[in-house]
């Protein structure tokens, strides 16, 4: 590699996770000439090997909002002392058994994929990600070099190295930045000609944004009620408006990628929320990351619910503690002898 990228300590690790991808689709494609298809199933791929990682983050998510009420209590209280503040939203997660830092990965985890998706994708010729003998790579280069229109990556009606944005055009031109030795200076996408050709292009951008905000709903309705503040709740409407603009403007192989993703993730917390391991059912034990057991639980021992008044410390039963004779234990008083 020339330039910024070969300074970087990282980039042999960011190259191989670029030219593992690639070489997957490369093979997927030869066994399944289809380059839709063949991106469908690398995220199937990639989801299974997420999916503990999903399973925990979720978890983790839970039982962070089961908290709140109780976080946001202390720093009400403790509103003018923020090193106080700390010490006891630590106390609080150390009692409860939440790490707040444990759901992060698997997000951070599945961005570095989501970007060497895009460089796969829209530049797999810098430097090259695919294999040479690959048929995949072979009608790649068809169309980017030689500017000849090529079926090898069409899906739906659609050049899947084409964004939404250039769909219609017949000749899309892009500078080859950091080309090789032998390389031309511009590739050339053909991305279909006339307004009907940038319709399957808009359909899957919108099922991009339907996906991500319908996945973020899901996961709004599994929290506990009033864990979520008005920051969050915006949060979960502005988001899929701003990935409906990378939706326009990512190859649309990628948003086919991402739009897959989503509804495996909506599919996958279906499955959870049914099998009770994260919603309703597993508030109770949500900062312990198991199911809950019995009603009431962290949420209602959090909030004084009716749910704490019904634990094993809780107030004893009618008629617990009673003799066999029927008179409860201490009722009897000392009676003077005769």
């Amino acid at each position: 590699m020339t330039g910024a990228a070969a300074q970087v300590p990282w980039s042999p690790l960011w190259q191989g996770l670029l030219n593992g991808l690639g070489w997957l689709l490369a093979r997927i494609y030869d066994l399944i000439p289809n380059f839709g298809v063949t991106i469908i199933i690398l995220t199937i791929l990639i989801r299974l090997i997420l999916f503990p990682l999903g399973v925990k983050q979720i978890r983790s998510m839970q039982a962070m909002q089961a908290i709140q009420p109780k976080v946001r209590q202390i720093q009400q209280k403790y509103k003018g002392n923020k090193q106080r503040q700390q010490e006891e939203i630590m106390r609080l997660y150390k009692e409860h058994g939440v790490n707040p830092f444990s759901g992060c990965w698997p997000v951070l985890l599945q961005f570095p994929i989501l970007i060497a998706m895009y460089s796969v994708i829209r530049f797999p010729q810098r430097p090259l990600h695919l294999p040479e003998e690959s048929r995949l790579w072979r009608g790649i280069e068809a169309q980017i070099y030689e500017g000849k229109p090529n079926p090898a990556t069409n899906f739906l009606g659609m050049n899947l190295l084409c964004p939404a944005l250039d769909a219609g055009k017949p000749v899309v031109e892009i500078p080859n930045r950091q080309a090789i030795p032998g390389q031309p200076e511009v590739i050339t996408l053909h991305c279909g000609e006339g307004a009907l050709v940038r319709i399957p292009y808009y359909v899957l951008a919108l099922l991009m944004i339907a996906t991500t905000y319908y996945q973020s709903r899901q996961m709004q309705q599994a929290s506990p009620p009033g864990s979520q503040n008005p920051q969050q709740q915006m949060l979960t409407r502005v988001m899929p408006l701003m990935f409906g603009i990378f939706g326009f403007t990512f190859p649309a192989g990628l948003v086919v990628y991402w739009t897959v993703s989503n509804l495996l993730q909506i599919g996958q917390q279906y499955v959870l929320l049914k099998a009770g391991h994260i919603g309703p059912q597993a508030w109770g034990e949500a900062g312990k990351g198991a199911p809950a057991k019995r009603s009431g639980g962290l949420v209602a021992r959090l909030r004084g619910g009716a749910g704490a008044d019904e634990s094993p410390s809780g107030p004893k039963a009618k008629g617990e503690g009673r003799r066999p004779g029927g008179s409860r234990e201490g009722d009897r008083k000392k009676r003077p002898k005769r």
